[in-house]
């Protein structure tokens, strides 16, 4: 009954023709088509108007069952249904029995039989960015309209930058697997009795679900294991020929990160990856290596700090091998990458780079017991300008400042940001200890790059229905005078923005200037290392089960987060500087030569003192050394200098912020209050103090 009423409401609005059009540009076709004009393309790669006769009628045949008429594995019964269709056409007057005869008589050549080159040949492969847009997009528009619907998706992702993303986090994990010394197979075996026939071999070679789009170095393609010694192994390889770069053996150097003999790790039968090495100077073949895909995990992901435009995102070693994208779908503890929240949270309460906190032993009473926080290092520091406390990333100053300015403050940063939707009240999260993903956190560092406006991170610039009528547009900024034919020389259309300020410019600027002493003197000083000024933040959690670092340029942001999908510690010295960090460095130095970068824009409301970044003490403007900073201060914030830098680094805050003299031990400071001054902020508590970042 009521399909009968939405036929006749149907009818009562649309005419007959219209309702065949619409028919015809929505119904399923096979092979993922969706309309007539989708089939055309997906089994002839013609448009509409280039069908021959005898093309147009196959089509016709298909809607009555898709599935069944299958133009390679059905052929027969797909011929007959085409000639079906031609003799309805004839019988009904829509064609001669010239015209008939003809087209019968024409053999059925597509995509799917190698006839026809396919028009998806030039599409992107499916990968971790496609599988997200799809994801996203059939969220927001229904699974129905997004595949029967007619989009057009115009996505932001580079192709070029994608590479580079894709092949510096595959370095990455595979550097670190070699690390390991285990030699691993693919993980799956041919039996001996097919060994024997290369082609039998070579089958079942094929119908395995192995990944074969990884690239790194050159393309790895699966192989067998033909014969095996302690010395050498022969492998049969997928779609090589015996004689091509023979031969197609395996030397026992070639392993030499690994431990035991080649017959000690492989049998005859196993699969494995394999590559060619090519000579640097000249491309040209030296010999066979073998691959494996690592254990360990990872994300990277970079976007465009002003609109947002994700340019590049790999969720893991290979989307064949594994489509969790780890970049959007994992929830792992930031560590110490969460900590510039903290800093900003402190910043926007008073205090400045220069300002001194106790790097010295804590205690915090909780219900658990008491906590002692330490820093990465087991040592203690003690007056140190909050600018070291970043670059250094020491978790003795971070736990001070998040109970002086209050964990309902810091949270509420977080939550602003992006970071959490709702962000835990225990002191252990100011470490990093609440999960996230990198998304949403390459998403916030966005927003202290762009000095402090709010940026929403996009797969999509536009997505346009099948009349081309646009029904989404991430940049929604005005254009003031794009209409205009033209414009006084010299001047181009303004573009207006309404975004919202989710923190004060002069913070943003001072937050990122200590960033930029991370790369430059601090955590990942040995690993980035860029030709334009670059900010950024370093993370790794209890027993290095993740590590992160997220940075950015003036005009790009990325972060990197690598470990295992079932956490477990990644090994002594491991770390999001020593990981990550040159993750981060190979693909921005493709990104600079890009896409440039330059000095981050210094805002108005503040001034430059120079200032010593060891101790927090004012230096003469013509002061020059290693030691020298240019800090940006607030305007109308007086610093004070002489004995009072040594207690807050010149600057007075408040009766309850000096926790340290001069002459006062380095004993454990028990504090039961997290409020600062006359307005305390709600005590902060603990949680579990298992968790935390560190370094």
């Amino acid at each position: 009954i009521k399909e009968l009423i939405l036929a006749s409401r149907v009818e009562g609005t649309l005419t007959k023709d219209q309702i065949l059009e619409l028919y015809l540009n929505e119904i399923f076709l096979g092979q993922n088509s969706y309309g007539v004009t989708a089939a055309a393309q997906t089994y002839f790669n013609k448009t509409l108007d280039e069908l021959d006769l005898h093309e147009a009628a196959f089509l016709a045949a298909l809607p009555q069952a898709p599935s069944s008429y299958h133009p390679v594995r059905n052929r027969d019964r797909v011929v007959s249904r085409r000639n079906y269709v031609l003799g309805e056409m004839l019988r009904n007057g829509f064609i001669s029995q010239a015209e008939h005869d003809a087209a019968r008589d024409l053999p059925l050549l597509t995509v799917q039989s190698g006839d026809f080159s396919s028009s998806r040949a030039n599409l992107p492969p499916r990968d971790y960015f496609t599988d997200e847009v799809r994801r996203q997009l059939s969220s927001s528009f229904g699974e129905d309209e997004f595949f029967a619907g007619g989009l057009s998706i115009r996505a932001t992702i580079d192709p070029e930058m994608q590479v580079h993303a894709a092949h510096a986090l595959q370095r990455a994990l595979e550097q670190y697997d070699r690390g390991l010394g285990r030699l691993r197979t693919a993980g799956e075996t041919i039996a001996p009795e097919l060994l024997e026939n290369e082609n039998q071999w070579r089958r079942a070679l094929g119908e395995l679900e192995l990944a074969r789009d990884v690239t790194l170095g050159n393309r790895w393609y699966p192989a067998v294991v033909l014969e095996v010694s302690a010395d050498e192994a022969r492998l049969g390889i997928e779609a090589v020929a015996d004689d091509y770069h023979a031969p197609h053996v395996i030397e026992r150097s070639d392993i030499s990160w690994a431990r035991g003999s080649l017959s000690d790790n492989l049998s005859v039968g196993d699969v494995v990856y394999t590559r060619r090495v090519t000579s640097d100077s000249d491309n040209s073949h030296v010999r066979w290596s073998l691959r494996q895909i690592p254990e360990v995990q990872g994300g990277f992901m970079a976007m465009d700090v002003n609109t947002g435009r994700v340019i590049s995102m790999q969720g893991g070693f290979s989307y064949q091998a594994s489509v969790f994208n780890r970049a959007t779908q994992a929830q792992r503890q930031p560590g110490s990458a969460y900590k510039p929240f903290v800093y900003a949270a402190a910043l926007d309460s008073g205090y400045t780079p220069a300002t001194i906190i106790v790097d010295a032993p804590i205690e915090v009473e909780t219900s658990q017991g008491l906590w002692r926080p330490t820093n990465y290092s087991n040592q203690f520091y003690g007056p140190t300008p909050v600018r070291r406390g970043i670059e250094l990333s020491r978790n003795l100053m971070t736990v001070r400042l998040a109970q002086e300015v209050g964990m309902d403050v810091v949270g509420g940063y977080a939550e602003r940001f992006g970071v959490y939707d709702r962000a835990q009240q225990f002191l252990a999260a100011s470490l990093g200890s609440q999960e996230t993903t990198l998304f949403r956190m390459v998403a916030a560092y966005a927003m202290f790059a762009n000095g402090g406006e709010r940026v929403e991170p996009t797969l999509v610039d536009r997505v346009q229905d099948r009349w081309g009528d646009t029904v989404y547009r991430h940049d929604q900024r005005n254009c003031v005078d794009c209409e205009d034919r033209a414009l006084p020389a010299g001047s181009g259309p303004w573009i207006s923005s309404s975004r919202a300020r989710v923190m004060d410019a002069v913070t943003a600027y001072q937050l990122t200037s200590m960033m930029e002493g991370v790369v430059q003197r601090g955590t990942a000083a040995r690993t980035v290392n860029l030709p334009v000024p670059t900010a950024g933040k370093t993370g790794t959690t209890n027993d290095a089960r993740d590590v992160w670092f997220v940075g950015y340029t003036s005009n790009i942001v990325a972060g990197c987060y690598i470990g295992y999908d079932q956490p477990r510690p990644l090994g002594r010295g491991a770390a999001g500087g020593a990981m990550c960090g040159p993750v981060f460095n190979e693909f921005m130095q493709e990104a600079v030569k890009k896409y440039g970068g330059g000095r981050f824009r210094v805002p108005e409301g503040g001034y430059f003192l120079n200032i010593d970044r060891d101790s927090g003490a004012r230096l003469a403007d013509n002061a020059s050394g290693p030691n020298v900073i240019s800090e940006f201060f607030r305007e109308g914030v007086e610093p004070i200098f002489g004995l009072a830098a040594v207690i807050d680094g010149g600057f007075s805050l408040g009766s309850d912020l000096p926790i340290f003299a001069p002459g006062e031990s380095y004993e454990a400071l028990q504090r039961d209050d997290a409020g600062r001054g006359t307005a305390p902020s709600a005590p902060a508590s603990l949680g579990s103090v298992s968790t935390g970042g560190l370094y």
